[in-house]
């Protein structure tokens, strides 16, 4: 379990858990899936950054790895140990995280879900995320776009099991290609825990089964970047079309120089940030959250397509994160 620390120290007084009493230092907790993948340490970042901005303490943990379920229980355990106001937290596994948030909840800690939601979303307070239904129907949607007439040949290269940001991601897709779950035009499909070295290795897999594909579709960038490699090796990247969901700098600059066509991008450092001013508000004003708020996305390509809004990777380099 991964463990970061940035402090800001307030007005003095004994820290209390339950929010609205408008005295005491303010300390948050952030919970991530990981504490190395781009996306999570934008996150801590700017979770950091507002922190100190607002005169708080962050506390930072992780899991090991995407899936580390136990590591995440840990963690909220640790969070309410140190009597935090607020618990920001990225579920891995978005039911098998319920019983610690359920207590943390039970204690006065303010809870909200970042990036993804808890299943059933109001296990926590509120949820501060990508609409990842949408971003995967708008990578779905550019992939068909490009194909044209050609025939689909789908591979589709998922996150982890048992979370909702990859059913929402993976059916948004196949939403927007046009296809449903048991379509024949998918030709391959694999778990790879949103990790670079696992979906290359997936990839030469299916690789091996059949050479005719056209089309990946990829839960996040490192995946993108390790499907293309796979691809590169047996020389396909010119027959295949590949989308992504992230838009971090370094899958922009991969989409500016064609290893794929296009990322939707999504904004965790939003996501963090109005996290923190939530438990902020919560703790110094009693003020919570509720519901799901839509922290954006952006089809990033240069190549458009009619009908898909879009923006070139100029535009994504400068909103870029990582």
């Amino acid at each position: 379990m991964g463990i970061f620390l940035v402090g800001a120290t307030a007005c003095g007084g004994s820290q209390n858990s339950t929010g609205g009493d408008g005295t005491g230092r303010i300390t948050i907790g952030l919970v991530t899936k990981t504490e190395t993948n781009p996306f999570f340490v934008a996150m801590r970042k700017a979770a950091a950054d507002a922190a100190q901005k607002s005169d708080a303490e962050l506390i930072a943990l992780s899991g090991k790895f995407d899936g580390d379920n136990e590591g995440q229980v840990a963690a909220v355990e640790s969070l309410i140990a140190r009597d935090v106001q607020g618990i920001l937290i990225t579920p891995s596994n978005t039911t098998g995280i319920l019983g610690a948030i359920a207590e943390a909840r039970r204690q006065g800690i303010l809870v909200i879900a970042l990036d993804t939601a808890t299943d059933p979303a109001d296990a926590a307070d509120a949820t501060y995320a990508t609409d990842n239904f949408k971003a995967g129907r708008l990578q779905g949607a550019y992939v068909r776009a490009v194909l044209a007439d050609r025939a689909p040949q789908l591979f589709m290269l998922d996150g982890t099991e048992g979370s909702t940001v990859s059913r929402h991601r993976h059916d948004g897709f196949l939403s927007g290609f046009g296809i449903k779950e048991n379509s024949p035009a998918i030709r391959g499909q694999a778990i790879t825990n949103g990790d670079r070295n696992r979906a290359q290795t997936a990839m030469e897999n299916l690789l091996q089964r059949t050479n005719d594909v056209n089309s990946v579709y990829t839960i996040n960038e490192p995946v993108a970047d390790g499907a293309y490699t796979a691809l590169a090796a047996r020389g396909l990247t010119r027959q295949v079309t590949i989308g992504s969901i992230d838009g971090g700098c370094d899958g922009v600059r991969d989409v500016r120089a064609g290893k794929y066509a296009a990322t939707v991008m999504q904004f965790p450092v939003r996501m963090a940030e109005q996290g923190v001013a939530a438990v902020t508000d919560f703790a110094r004003n009693g003020k919570k959250p509720s519901g799901f708020t839509d922290t954006g996305t952006e089809l990033i390509t240069d190549k458009p397509v009619r009908g898909l809004a879009s923006k070139n990777t100029d535009w994504g380099l400068q909103r870029c994160w990582g």
